[in-house]
């Protein structure tokens, strides 16, 4: 690997004019530092180097005409990145933080990406953040999501961290909303969904979840309506309980399976959707809620929807 480095060694300091109003500050930056690796960009905008009128802006933030942006010094050496060839594509990973501080870490989940590697599955979330953060002693999963679902994920950076947000996730002091879109109209504005649920494997080896009021283990799921369209639904889910497919498996036994469901989803209901560009689940974990371990204070993340389901939403409303 060659040793040439991308190189801004000053501070700089620029005044936004017509032409970068209205833009990203994010790929403001992209533009401004060519070369820098996206994934340097996005950390020095959470780690706050990034100043806008002297003030910490998100990545999101959205340049006014006359705004000053203060950019830190950036110095990167190729092999400094630190990413094998084969997990370069993880490099969204660093983009997909929205949070991170000495003790956790808090990500909008893509969809498509597992979060461990296993059955299959060379890497996930966990392999591709210690593949970008070798210096982290510990890296840990607080929960899961499924591959395909996206959204809020926390990964703890020490074990008393862990255990401190395990215990609040037993004693349901963590809260977390998803969004869906589902099939059909729910006949009520809100539902509560408390059918036992029970895993299997089906003969051709599928893993499944299954509803047995006999043998299931106890479930529950608040469901709310956000939005109603032609012949689908935009809902909020609650849930009281941590049941693998928790959500998707209350969902298709109420009949209004989530869009996109390979395992429990409907596919006459998907193929209604195809002008809408959408073709992977519509399941989003929207926000969590919890007390930060050390500083005992609220914290509250909302992950914005991905702009596929964005775009589906926007389509099914005009």
């Amino acid at each position: 690997m060659t040793e040439k480095a991308i190189n801004y060694p000053k501070v700089q300091m620029v005044e936004i004019d017509d032409v970068h109003a209205g833009q990203r500050i994010d790929n403001f930056l992209i533009t401004l530092l060519k070369g820098c690796p996206k994934s340097v960009i996005y950390k020095i905008l959470r780690k706050g180097e990034v100043r806008v009128n002297k003030g910490r802006i998100k990545q999101t933030y959205k340049l006014q005409l006359g705004d000053v942006v203060r950019v830190p010094p950036v110095r990167v050496k190729e092999e400094s990145e630190g990413v094998s060839a084969k997990l370069t594509s993880v490099q969204k990973l660093e983009e997909a933080i929205i949070y991170e501080d000495k003790s956790l870490i808090v990500m909008n989940k893509p969809s498509g990406i597992a979060v461990h590697g296993g059955s299959g599955v060379s890497f996930g979330v966990i392999e591709g953040l210690r593949a970008l953060r070798p210096k982290e002693k510990m890296l840990e999963l607080v929960h899961r999501l499924d591959r395909d679902t996206s959204g809020i994920l926390l990964i703890a950076k020490k074990r008393s961290v862990l255990v401190s947000l395990h215990e609040q996730l037993r004693i349901k002091t963590m809260n977390k909303v998803y969004w869906a879109l589902v099939k059909g109209h729910w006949s009520e504005k809100q539902k509560s969904v408390q059918e036992p649920l029970k895993k299997i494997n089906t003969k051709s080896g599928e893993r499944l979840v299954i509803v047995d009021r006999d043998e299931g283990k106890k479930s529950c799921t608040l469901f709310s309506v956000l939005a109603n369209y032609e012949n689908c639904s935009l809902v909020e889910a609650r849930p009281q309980t941590g049941r693998t497919h928790q959500i998707r498996v209350h969902m298709a036994c109420q009949g209004h399976g989530i869009a996109f469901d390979d395992k429990y989803g409907d596919r006459e209901f998907d193929k209604t959707l195809k002008d809408t560009g959408l073709n992977r689940l519509f399941l989003h974990a929207r926000e969590i809620s919890f007390f930060h371990p050390l500083s005992e204070t609220t914290m509250r993340f909302e992950a914005p929807l991905h702009p596929e389901l964005e775009a589906c939403l926007e389509k099914l409303g005009q």
